[in-house]
Formats: structure tokens, C-alpha cells, sequence
């Protein structure tokens, strides 16, 4: 081998050759190619400034290129509304207090009021008489689903699957007679991305020590159940989930439901009926895993509002809190906006703009 096909050193090439001529027994080994190549590229590079960094740490071995999805909006809405001044029988339909009878309800604000008054209030056996909820489908029934179709990363078996899931939690976060009665919605919580770390702080938060930064309520549905319970087993629904395809090729599903429950008081002291309704939207993307760190059968929260009517004012105990007859009276009504809590024709977005998270709006029937 020629010194011209050797990148190694003058000094140590002639050593190499030096001890290899006489025999020495630790000659040493010819440099690899890989260790010829380096010394060259030293010989041939400037010696770097003072101050330079030549040890740099190693760099974070990169994965599939998952991501760990935070909650990107969180759009949050405290209406907490009280009954607007009149007889009872006018906030629950029929006649109103100058005794003409009340307008009918549009097609989107769920179906016509009941009629005459006395037929207008609720009682135990009917809790949702003089509600337009009262022709409304019970618990699952009033979620409309769509037909699946392969959107995204998900084929239309997937997309099935995962809206079944999707109605699942809305079932176990806002219909479960467990969670409505103060329970922790466990069996919700399970179905969130666990790697969601935001989510998973606001939860761990709302359940610890309710605030009105961390409000369970804007999630999931519960009473009291030392001053409240359910006047039976019903909840009346209505609402629909639809999807389209979102960000890295993820199914993102949007809830858009109201709620109405119907209560007594928890002594049974008295048969009136309160009712509380709730509309939520809810956006949840159910990720590529190939893209996004999460778990099979979990979705990651991408937003979530709330419209409450009858829930309490400025209320954060991480129950809902209805008025009956007495509170209202004592109460008032509120200083915000009035707004019809069954009027599903106003887009959730344009209910956000409308109501003032810092007053007490006034519904005009429940």
C-alpha cells in the first residue's frame, strides 16, 4: 500500500512503517477508512473560535412524528339564568300574566307549548308538562347520528365505532343517573386521550376544587343529591352529532345537544317540579395514533360550551344548583339578556357572542 492512497498523518506513517520493519509485536493497526476520513476533514477544517461548543448533546430520537394534542379552545360560557317575573303558569307555558295565550314555539325550538294553564304545570307524574322538551325523544334516543363514511385516517367501520363511542360519552358524562346524582363520570373521563395533559389537569381540578376557571359543569351534568333529585328516570334530548375530517387526517366529531331535567326536592316535602337545561357543544377529535400520541378507543378535547338556564348564578360548587317558586321570588330576575333555553335555531357560536359570562341572563320559559 502507497502513502498516496493514506489520508493518515506523515508522523504516524512513518512510525507505522518504522515499527512494522522491525517487527515490533504491537505494530499498530492501519486507521479504519471511517478514522482516515475524520482526520482529514480535522487537518482540513479551521480551527474553531474561542468560545465554541464542539460537545452538543445528542439529539431526541424521533418518532412517527406523534404529537401530543392540547385543548386548542376552550370556549366557555356561565349563563346561569333565573326565571323572568311572572306567575308560574306563565314560565312553563299557557297563559302568560296578562292572560292571552303564549306564542307557539318554532320547529327548531323543539315543538309547541302546552296549552291552558292548569295543564301547563308540571307536576311529579308529568315533570316535563308545558315544556316543549315534552315531545322530545328520552336519553339516547334525541342524539341524531349520521351515516358513516370514510373520512381522514378512518375507514367507515372506524367512523361507525367512534361514533358510538362519541354518543357513549355523551351518555356517561351527561344522561348516567350516577353522575346526576354527584357521582364522579368516571366512565366518561376513560374515554378522553389520558396523554391530553391540559384536559387532564382541568379535570383533576374540577373535581378536586371547582372554580369558575374549572367548572365540571361545562362537561358533565350533576345534582346535588342532599338538595335535589330526578322527578323520574327521564331525560328529554335533542340534538345531533356531526363529523368532518380535521387536523393531521383526524375524525373531528362535534356534539351539538341540549338537555332538560326535571327535579323535586331531595326532602319530598313538596311535589313542585323544577327543570334545568343545558346546551352543550362539544368537539372531540379521535386522532390518527400514527400521528398523535393517544390511546385506542380515547379522543382528545379540541372545545367545549355551555348554555346553562336554571343551573344557579355564579355558581361553582361543581353541582347544579335549580331554584324552585321560593328562590326565584326571593331572587329576582337577572340583569342579562333573555334568551330561550329551547331555541336550537341560534348557532352555539352566536349563543356565545350573545350571552355575558359576568351577568345572570333571564330564560323566558323552562
Amino acid at each position: 500500500m502507497g502513502k498516496e492512497s493514506s489520508s493518515i498523518p506523515d508522523e504516524e506513517w512513518e512510525r507505522f512503517l518504522r515499527d512494522a520493519g522491525a517487527g515490533a509485536a504491537e505494530a499498530p493497526q492501519e486507521p479504519s477508512a471511517r478514522a482516515r476520513m475524520v482526520t482529514r476533514r480535522l487537518r482540513e477544517e479551521p480551527e474553531p473560535p474561542r468560545g465554541w461548543r464542539i460537545h452538543e448533546p445528542p439529539r431526541q430520537r424521533r418518532g412517527k412524528g406523534r404529537y401530543a394534542v392540547g385543548l386548542v379552545a376552550v370556549v366557555v360560557c356561565l349563563l346561569a339564568v333565573v326565571l323572568a317575573p311572572g306567575p308560574v303558569a306563565g314560565w312553563f307555558g299557557g297563559e302568560d300574566d296578562t292572560g292571552s295565550p303564549s306564542a307557539a314555539v318554532g320547529e327548531g325550538s323543539g315543538g309547541s307549548a302546552a296549552g291552558g294553564s292548569q295543564d301547563a304545570v308540571p307536576t311529579a307524574e308529568e315533570p316535563f308538562r308545558g315544556s316543549p322538551a315534552a315531545g322530545w325523544e328520552d336519553g339516547r334516543a334525541g342524539i341524531g347520528l349520521p351515516e358513516a363514511r370514510a373520512t381522514g385516517w378512518m375507514d367507515k367501520g372506524q367512523v361507525a365505532d367512534a361514533l358510538d363511542r362519541t354518543l357513549d360519552f355523551l351518555a356517561a358524562s351527561s344522561l348516567d343517573a350516577g353522575v346526576l346524582a354527584g357521582q364522579r363520570p368516571d366512565g366518561a373521563i376513560a374515554l378522553v386521550n389520558p396523554h391530553q395533559e391540559d384536559v387532564q389537569d382541568y379535570v383533576k381540578a374540577a373535581f378536586g376544587s371547582p372554580s369558575e376557571e374549572n367548572d365540571p359543569l361545562l362537561l358533565f351534568s350533576r345534582f346535588d343529591a342532599s338538595e335535589v333529585r330526578p322527578a323520574g328516570d327521564v331525560v328529554k334530548t335533542r340534538g345531533e352529532v356531526t363529523y368532518r375530517e380535521g387536523k393531521r387526517g383526524a375524525l373531528e366529531v362535534t356534539a351539538d345537544v341540549t338537555y332538560v331535567y326535571a327535579l323535586v326536592r331531595a326532602d319530598g316535602g313538596s311535589d313542585e317540579v323544577a327543570r334545568t337545561v343545558v346546551r352543550r357543544e362539544t368537539v372531540m377529535s379521535w386522532d390518527d395514533p400514527e400521528k398523535v400520541i393517544t390511546e385506542p378507543g380515547t379522543f382528545s378535547l379540541v372545545s367545549y360550551a355551555a348554555d346553562i338556564a336554571n343551573g344557579g348564578c355564579d355558581n361553582h360548587t361543581g353541582y347544579f344548583s335549580p331554584e324552585f317558586v321560593a328562590e326565584r321570588a326571593a331572587g329576582g330576575s337577572g340583569e342579562g339578556p333573555e334568551v330561550d333555553p329551547y331555541d336550537r335555531d341560534v348557532p352555539m357560536e352566536e349563543r356565545m357572542r350573545q350571552g355575558d359570562a359576568t351577568e345572570c341572563g333571564r330564560a323566558g320559559r323552562l
